[in-house]
């Protein structure tokens, strides 16, 4: 199990628009804080780097499943 620490890359899943006009999918991110939701086990705040700009996002809770307004860690590409 990785650590979550300031500075790592991870992934955010969006969430998307309710009519589907704009999907939920994954979006690059980049962990700014950590360790200050104490109610809430690997919750992170997050820089989202988003094609049209930046969106900063505090007590945001892990899941591999990859839920609307998560965070994940990156999939491993290559052999």
């Amino acid at each position: 199990m990785q650590t979550p620490s300031i500075g790592r890359d991870v992934h955010y899943t969006s969430y998307g628009t309710p009519g589907g006009e704009y999907p939920s999918v994954c979006r690059a991110a980049k962990i700014t804080e950590v360790g200050e939701y104490p109610d809430a086990v690997d919750s992170v705040a997050l820089c989202v780097i988003n094609p049209t700009g930046l969106f900063f996002n505090t007590d945001v809770r892990h899941d591999e499943d990859k839920a609307p307004g998560t965070w994940h860690w990156p999939e491993r590409v290559g052999p």
